[in-house]
């Protein structure tokens, strides 16, 4: 798929028939992140695997609207057109590559969609971890929500701190030190920044772990990372899969 094919789809120009290599764009996008997946997919149920791939490209998206780039203006318009194609699944009807393998699952979309905004206002720094923490409960709880859907298990108590977790790390790994609170900057300085909040967020982690397998795989492989040193950085086939392991387990 050509990058602008690619960009017609994330703003939503194909249709409801959208080619299969569109949706694999997407996934293939989230797997250049997380090649670790080749190796933890292996715990999660053949017939959960691509919902748990299109899952995962959808959350990626909807972070990288919400974080990505100097100017804020092309993502809060990412983020309002995905607000309307989500309210849109939830009434039968989609535009977006992602939608084939997700739209038809009775997950709560709708919900999903009105806790867009709050995700677009933790764009700015937050002052500490317990801001950034409490500023993502409300998106975090809405995927939390959508992971009980799609993957047939009761919501348990550390779905919403897990999936909160889970998101602080990924605005690490991708956006470095623009993530970093305030007051670890004016701690320990921008060049102990990064090194300063990913120790934090590994010392801690929620140790409840979340009740969906695919999330705690993804917590698992965040974890290992934050624990191997750099947030952004694949782990080691066999780091990779003692991880996965672990997280299966629910054990970190």
């Amino acid at each position: 798929m050509s990058e602008p094919q690619a960009d017609q789809a994330r703003d939503g120009d194909h249709g409801a028939a959208a080619p299969e290599d569109a949706l694999a764009s997407f996934i293939g996008k989230w797997r250049a992140r997380w090649p670790e997946w080749a190796l933890a997919e292996t715990f999660v149920p053949a017939a959960q695997r691509q919902t748990a791939l299109a899952w995962a490209a959808l959350q990626q998206e909807l972070a990288d609207a919400a974080w990505g780039g100097r100017d804020a203006r092309p993502g809060e318009l990412k983020l309002g057109w995905w607000l309307e194609e989500l309210q849109g699944w939830s009434q039968g009807r989609r535009r977006h590559p992602l939608g084939q393998a997700l739209q038809r699952q009775a997950a709560p979309w709708a919900a999903l969609a009105t806790a867009l905004p709050t995700l677009l206002e933790t764009r700015e720094r937050p002052l500490d971890r317990d801001d950034a923490s409490a500023s993502l409960q409300a998106y975090a709880a809405a995927l939390a929500a959508v992971d009980a859907a799609l993957f047939g298990v009761a919501a348990g108590p550390g779905d919403t701190a897990a999936t909160g977790a889970g998101l602080l790390h990924a605005r690490l790994a991708h956006e470095g030190e623009s993530a970093v609170p305030l007051g670890v900057l004016a701690r320990v300085g921008e060049a102990g920044a990064v090194a300063a909040w990913a120790q934090e967020l590994r010392a801690h982690w929620p140790a409840e772990p979340a009740a969906s397998l695919p999330r705690r795989l993804w917590a698992a492989l965040a974890l290992a990372r934050l624990r191997a040193g750099d947030a952004a950085r694949p782990l080691s086939p066999w780091r990779a899969l003692l991880s996965a392991w672990r997280g299966a387990r629910g054990r970190r």
